[in-house]
């Protein structure tokens, strides 16, 4: 039986697995320990639980345990990796690379660095929310330092070019960092086919809880150093001080463990259900794909529908299906979406477009009854367009 509200707004968070949470609970009462507690079996047990689970994260992006350092999520850690380097290599150069539609998590911070001395170079993006590799490539200087380039958009779903840029990187000597929040765990990531110096992720993003992420941190060819942005203690290898989150750190472990083996059977479904969604909505006539349909997650689009300005949409909708018109991040501005923007995008229709992200519970029937709803909702709102005209 269908049952509403129903929940197509994945980008932003994810439901936690409930197998995740059985993994959890122990950890908050029976196997309470701080992972640094070295002198008893309480602690002994939460670090074991520690390190078994570095190795869960470590498999799913191909990296080796060492190379994972905990955090509170992506934003601590994109922090970490871009402020990290910058005052490590500052020796090397104060130049950085970037795209201009990453998350704010990564914009925000090049900012803050710019403040610090950092120059940094904005990459465009084509209408298809990818970046020019041949001019990534020339805005490379003898002092950059890092190339940070997100791994799939938060709001288009667009997947960028990250092998090709990897090869770039390694070329000219530069490390490149990806945040890769939206990707990791929804479709196969290797750091080192794809040339990854340091790559960010989130629990949240992948079916398991708030508040822990993790970064990879290259160990070997070459070997990366992080200035530390947390001080005291000098936990996870003196690169983020402050006591574990050991529940949290169990839970991260088990969601990518879970997405490792449930990843291609999960895309495989969710990519047919979004392209009939998809489908069906782009039938409707004056309805477009947001972002590359070519390079994108199996999971979601994005797409504007002229002549019904979002917020008219979701006000009809946002009782019965969870959407959202941009990153949940910024979801409280008026301002249209900087990312559909930086496509090209005319205020009209960056301010008439909906992102619909599929997940793990999604179901046919919830498609069905989403395709009839938006379609009746569109006709409405473009009705009460024509009527305000006339």
């Amino acid at each position: 039986m269908l049952k509403l509200p129903i929940y197509l707004d994945y980008n932003a968070t994810t439901p936690c697995d409930l197998r995740v949470v059985e993994a959890m609970l122990p950890y908050f009462t029976e196997h309470f320990g701080n992972a640094a507690s070295r002198s008893h079996p309480f602690g002994w047990h939460a670090e074991e639980a520690v390190e078994y689970a570095r190795e869960q994260v470590a498999r799913l992006i191909g990296a080796e345990p060492k190379e994972i350092v905990f955090t509170s999520g992506a934003t601590e850690a994109d922090n970490l990796a871009l402020k990290g380097v910058y005052d490590t290599y500052a020796t090397k150069g104060n130049h950085i690379i970037t795209c201009q539609i990453e998350h704010k998590a990564v914009l925000d911070t090049c900012k803050h660095l710019e403040k610090e001395g950092a120059e940094v170079t904005y990459l465009p993006v084509s209408a298809e929310g990818l970046i020019d590799l041949e001019a990534l490539e020339a805005a490379i200087q003898p002092n950059t330092i890092l190339i940070a380039i997100m791994y799939a958009n938060n709001e288009l779903g667009t997947v960028m070019p990250i092998q090709e840029v990897g090869a770039i990187a390694r070329k000219h000597g530069v490390l490149f960092f990806t945040d890769a929040a939206q990707a990791v765990g929804k479709i196969p990531v290797d750091v080192n086919s794809d040339n990854i110096d340091l790559l960010t992720l989130s629990a949240h993003k992948m079916y398991g809880p708030k508040g822990i992420g993790a970064i990879y941190v290259r160990r070997k060819g070459p070997r990366v150093k992080l200035a530390a942005q947390i001080d005291g203690g000098g936990h996870e290898r003196g690169m983020r001080s402050g006591t574990l989150n050991v529940p949290g750190i169990v839970g991260l472990g088990k969601a990518a463990e879970l997405c490792l083996q449930e990843m291609t059977s999960d895309a495989q479904r969710l990519s047919i259900m979004r392209d009939r969604l998809e489908g069906a909505l782009l039938g409707m006539g004056d309805v477009a794909v947001n972002g590359s349909r070519a390079h994108r997650l199996p999971h979601v689009t994005n797409l504007s529908f002229k002549d019904a300005e979002a917020n008219g949409l979701m006000m009809e909708l946002n009782k019965e299906i969870a959407l959202s018109s941009g990153s949940a991040c910024t979801s409280a501005t008026l301002e249209p979406s900087y990312v559909l923007k930086a496509l090209g995008l005319p205020d009209e229709l960056a301010h008439s477009s909906l992102r619909f992200g599929l997940g793990r519970n999604t179901t046919e029937e919830e498609i069905d009854y989403v395709i009839e709803r938006v379609t009746r909702a569109v006709k409405e709102v473009r009705a009460r367009v024509i009527r305000m005209e006339e």
